[in-house]
């Protein structure tokens, strides 16, 4: 990755050579300290206060100009003015020259929060004089960090990349790390490794992306017990040049701890995500969604028409008349709003004043307009393609042949690892200000599409392989780039990633900078060796309304245990009858927040149903969205029970699912408010203690939802 070096302030404070006894204070806190200590055993540690409890991080070690060097300090100063971020956390840093080579600066950069244990650290190189990151090895030679974990009796690697076929999506994976694994020196892909003994949990995180098992990033464990987070490709490339125009920018990492277990140390990360991981706050709000995308596929598959074949004005104002009526706040119109890729322009055969009229209705319902994309194609007669030539995807010298985007014009791929990343960033930009457009649905970014020489990943002197990993280990920090500069300009974009095929950048680096699009239709017919017509059938099998749909998608709120489910959007399907509605419902208010569907053909009924239940739903869903799950039995079980109870006030909900006909029970596991509603076939007890007894009565299939706290 190229980077313009930033010029940075230190205080007067200055150590010549820090010695083993002297400590440089960074950050004291309510909950924390950090403190440059720069021996051979540590650079930095991390105290938790009310614990005493301290974490010595030992310093990086980098291949420069061919030879190891470990980033031993001199000359260490820290900033004096800490910076204030828009979402209330400070940014601290300290910064020394490397002993073997005094003329490279290494910078520590820290992001803390007022409140949570948890911390944002990354590490820059910079130079005046030129100096080359090598790999005499062959590979990225990159030690990033080394932390103890000696004393925890229950270690685990936590995955957030992890494909299931079966349900066709990402699934949360927590896998047990055992006394052998540190004895055999086990690699491991994380992205999160927490370790506990009850009384004190700690965590450490990097922030990338890519499907499991594919590594860029990798936890060692050493027989001692520490961890160590190496780099294994695409880190960087042979020679990356330091010089003054160009340092080497590490990603970013997490740390924290708790003085208790590890169900604390995931509150305190769930809040951690919720509200200091990113700056573009507006993507962390529990919006509720409709998009289009659903009825286009009916039209091509039920229907036999194209799929823009209702892409109209007329078509889109019914739409919104009746998701309006429902309580959608988000209306997203999917592919085929435009008329060519890249541009980015809309289509005015299908919308003739250009989505003016669709965005004044939106907001004179109180709506907000989102829009589909896909970042990385440009058309063939676009003036995208025709200004950012030299930008187009190649792959061993080949661009390929341009391809058709949705029954829209054909276009070529482009590389987001380039300086078009800032042109298709002036595209939202222009987009969000001309029409009010505030979200953005990204599709289609595979993470190895480009081994160019001429753009930001490599050039002439790497191999075409060196080149295509670097492309797949900057691919995700370009699109948080492209996120970071619209929401700068934009402070109400949200952007969501679609990650609803495998293959795709997928981890806690694009969570810092939005939110992903977890399903679309779920698994195909091939996930389950079901034989289909692959050149003319519908791939989808969980298309219909029913309780299955809701069971695929139900299972990965897993999630919600470590990053809040409402930063993985998932729709549900609102047809009649009653039951499939209350499923949906039910459902999406624990935290997927998306309806997609045929909304002028639902009944009266059903509307005002989910008018009725989406408004109850919006007077507690910031409880909700700030509580982590409890579920009681299996996905697809009876009754299959979701508690979601703010235990600060008792406000949330309880849903029951069930499968079949029949009475059943359950008590809280918190305290309730007692103001609530629910739907028909449900008895409300309250005790003493404040705790709920919920009995229901089953006569299908079908969801009972309980919301405590409404008016």
């Amino acid at each position: 990755m190229k980077s313009k070096i930033i010029t940075f302030l230190f205080a007067a404070t200055t150590i010549a050579a820090c010695t083993k006894t002297e400590r440089i204070q960074i950050v004291e806190n309510s909950v924390l300290k950090i403190a440059v200590v720069n021996t051979d055993q540590a650079l930095w540690q991390y105290t938790l206060l009310n614990s005493g409890k301290t974490f010595s991080f030992r310093a990086s070690e980098f291949e420069i100009d061919g030879k190891l060097c470990h980033a031993s300090l001199i000359s260490i100063k820290t900033n004096d003015k800490p910076i204030k971020l828009k979402n209330g956390v400070t940014e601290y840093a300290f910064a020394g020259n490397l002993k073997n080579i005094p003329e490279i600066t290494f910078k520590a950069t820290f992001q803390v929060s007022p409140d949570n244990p948890i911390v944002k650290f990354r590490y820059e190189l910079l130079s005046e004089k030129e100096h080359r990151l090598t790999k005499s090895a062959g590979h990225d030679k990159l030690n990033y960090l080394n932390v103890s974990f000696d004393g925890f009796q229950e270690v685990k690697e936590i995955k957030f990349s992890e494909f299931n076929e079966m349900v066709h999506s990402f699934c949360l994976s927590e896998r047990s790390i055992e006394a052998k694994h540190f004895a055999d020196s086990v690699r491991v892909m994380g992205p999160m490794m927490i370790g506990t003994d009850g009384n004190n949990s700690m965590l450490v995180a990097y922030e990338h992306g890519s499907q499991a098992p594919d590594k860029f990033v990798e936890f060692c464990l050493k027989p001692d017990k520490s961890i160590t987070v190496d780099a294994v490709k695409g880190n960087y490339y042979q020679d990356y040049l330091l010089s003054k125009d160009h340092s080497f920018q590490t990603i970013w990492f997490e740390t924290g701890a708790v003085a208790g277990d590890e169900n604390l140390l995931a509150a305190n990360y769930r809040a951690f995500m919720l509200k200091y991981m990113s700056q573009n706050l507006e993507s962390r709000k529990p919006y509720i969604f409709y998009n289009t995308w659903n009825f286009q596929e009916r039209n091509k598959h039920w229907y036999k028409k194209p799929y823009l074949a209702d892409m109209t004005l007329e078509r889109m104002l019914k739409e919104i008349e009746a998701a309006h009526q429902m309580g959608i706040e988000i209306f997203v119109i999917d592919a085929g709003w435009f008329e060519k890729t890249g541009d980015w322009q809309p289509s005015l055969k299908r919308f003739p004043d250009g989505l003016k009229t669709i965005s004044k209705t939106l907001k004179a319902n109180g709506m907000k307009l989102g829009l589909w994309f896909n970042p990385t194609v440009a058309a063939v007669s676009s003036n995208m393609l025709k200004n950012n030539r030299e930008c187009v995807r190649t792959m061993n010298g080949s661009e390929g042949k341009p391809f058709p985007i949705w029954e829209t014009e054909e276009s070529y791929g482009m590389c987001l690892v380039s300086p078009y990343r800032d042109a298709f960033a002036n595209e939202l930009i222009r987009l969000n200000k001309e029409l009010g457009v505030t979200y953005f649905k990204w599709d289609a970014i595979g993470q190895y599409e480009c081994n160019d020489p001429r753009h930001f990943h490599g050039n002439d002197q790497n191999t075409p392989q060196e080149r295509l990993e670097s492309y797949a280990f900057e691919i995700g920090r370009s699109m948080c780039y492209v996120v970071d500069r619209l929401a700068k300009e934009c402070p109400d974009a949200i952007v969501d990633f679609d990650i609803t095929e495998g293959g795709r950048t997928v981890g806690l680096n694009f969570l810092s900078s939005g939110k992903y699009f977890l399903i679309n239709n779920g698994p195909y017919f091939f996930n389950y060796d079901i034989p289909f017509d692959r050149k003319n059938g519908q791939w989808n099998i969980f298309f219909y309304p029913g309780p299955a749909r809701t069971w695929i998608c139900r299972t990965p709120l897993t999630f919600d245990k470590w990053i809040p489910s409402s930063l993985f959007l998932t729709h549900y399907l609102p047809d009649d009858p009653y039951e499939n509605q209350s499923m949906a419902v039910a459902s999406l208010i624990l935290g997927q927040n998306g309806i997609w569907g045929d909304l002028p053909k639902i009944s009266k009924e059903g509307i005002a149903f989910f008018g009725k239940t989406l408004g109850m739903y919006k007077q507690v869903r910031d409880d909700m969205t700030s509580t982590a799950m409890i579920r009681d039995g299996a996905v697809g079980g009876s009754p299959e029970v979701y508690e979601k109870i703010n235990p600060e006030n008792g406000r949330g909900a309880i849903v029951v699912f069930s499968s079949h006909a029949g009475s059943y029970s359950y008590i809280s596991k918190n305290k309730v408010d007692p103001k609530f509603w629910a739907t028909s076939g449900v008895k409300i007890q309250i005790d003493k203690a404040g705790l709920t007894r919920i009995d229901v009565e089953f006569k299908t299939a079908e969801a009972k939802i309980i919301f405590f706290g409404v008016e």
